[in-house]
């Protein structure tokens, strides 16, 4: 929908029709009037921009925000504001006030390939940047979509859904929601449309922020995102840690590269990545990086009490990914394809653990012998015969059964090291 002239907000109205005659789908109006002296406009639209925007806190600007309107005399049963995240699982993030609580909520991203967001009132008014109301009253089962009928089925005797606009063009959606058996006055209506901007003004840095720390974790991984936003941004900055190095690699990946179609070695190392990624994440580890068809990741011990616990939670996202894998494998022969092979190996010790590169290119990595010792370790589960190897130290914590496979040499080391792999059951 387009604007009215000077500056007035042009409302799209669904399902609401002035006169009987009229059988229009929609029809849309200028707002007027007002609900209070200006002060109350003005108030509300200063402290968003002022103390509400500095509180950098999504559930208390929201709460704040939506007492403040209720204190105008605006019926509010509920208010909700989303915002959208650049996060590979998450498609958004936002707060829902209730005059009980205020929570913060997430959206998956499956979410949005589904019916409940297809021709939902934030899916139009993000499209058109409009602004939609819709009352709850006398809905009909066929055409009105289930949001509709689930607020209805609340309480809910009115809606309005409005779209938040940021500086960089992007838009977020926002909704109101009444249980006043009259609906929202006109003048209520004014009141949230006339203090949008300094509601956006107060949620884009908080949005911002956490949109650029998301998508830090996506491709750094958590600890590295989290190090970066504190400020560990210099070359050559790092500090030594202890930590559990746990190095997965996909067999036979050169090969397979060379006789599977691109589309079929892409999903099959998505799916892989799947299997391991999500369960270091499960177990508390941090995956740092893929280098070609290999996963690196790590559970950083930050003391002597919590070694044998990364030890245990490394151990145990390698058995979960060996187990994510065998699940795979069923699913691809049921398929017809070709099964996948990994090797995992597990290894504890210091590492320097921080930015290393080029004046403009940097990269926030793991380097030490550690990291050497567990690729290596990893190498040797084919001649073995397994799919997950660990050295003694880590050995001497698990808390799965695990037996000794000998020394072995390992490249860059002079003297042979032990390594242990899973008992086989009963």
């Amino acid at each position: 929908m387009g604007r009215a002239a000077a500056g007035c907000p042009v409302f799209k109205i669904v399902g609401i029709h002035p006169d009987p005659d009229d059988d229009a789908d929609a029809l849309t109006f200028k707002l007027g009037g007002t609900l209070a002296p200006m002060s109350t406009t003005d108030d509300l639209n200063n402290w968003l921009i002022g103390e509400g925007r500095l509180l950098s806190d999504g559930v208390a600007i929201g709460a704040g925000y939506a007492q403040r309107l209720v204190a105008a005399g605006v019926p509010l049963t509920r208010v909700r504001i989303g915002q959208r995240l650049a996060n590979p699982l998450l498609s958004a993030w936002g707060v829902i006030w209730t005059p009980e609580e205020t929570t913060e909520y997430t959206v998956a991203r499956a979410t949005l390939e589904t019916g409940a967001w297809d021709g939902s009132p934030f899916q139009q008014v993000l499209a058109d940047r409009s602004m939609l109301r819709k009352s709850l009253v006398g809905l009909d089962p066929d055409k009105d979509h289930g949001t509709y009928h689930e607020l209805a089925a609340a309480g809910g005797s009115d809606f309005l859904a409005m779209v938040l606009e940021y500086g960089d063009g992007s838009a977020q959606a926002c909704s109101f929601l009444t249980a006043a058996p009259s609906g929202f006055a006109q003048a209520h209506l004014d009141l949230i449309a006339d203090t949008r901007h300094a509601l956006a003004a107060a949620f884009e840095p908080l949005a911002m922020r956490r949109s650029s720390e998301s998508l830090l974790r996506t491709y750094l991984g958590a600890g590295p995102a989290k190090a970066v936003v504190d400020g560990t941004i210099r070359r050559g900055e790092h500090r030594a840690i202890e930590a559990v190095v746990l190095f997965s690699d996909l067999r036979d990946f050169t090969a397979k590269s060379q006789s599977w179609s691109e589309t079929a070695l892409l999903h099959a190392l998505d799916a892989y990545f799947d299997a391991v990624v999500q369960s270091v994440h499960t177990q508390g580890g941090d995956v740092l990086k893929f280098i070609g068809d290999g996963v690196l990741a790590i559970f950083p011990a930050d003391g002597g009490d919590s070694r044998p616990d990364r030890c245990r939670a490394a151990l145990a996202a390698a058995i979960g990914a060996d187990a994510s894998l065998a699940a795979l494998n069923a699913e691809r022969r049921r398929d017809g394809l070709e099964a996948l092979a990994t090797g995992i190996g597990i290894h504890i010790g210091a590492v320097t653990y921080g930015n290393v590169g080029s004046p403009d290119r940097l990269d926030f990595t793991v380097i030490a012998p550690t990291v050497n010792i567990a690729s290596r370790v990893q190498d040797l589960c084919r001649p073995l015969g397994q799919s997950v190897l660990i050295t003694a130290p880590v050995a001497e914590w698990a808390d799965a059964p695990v037996r000794s496979l000998g020394f072995h040499s390992v490249k860059g080391l002079g003297e042979p090291i032990e390594v242990f792999g899973l008992q086989e059951p009963a």
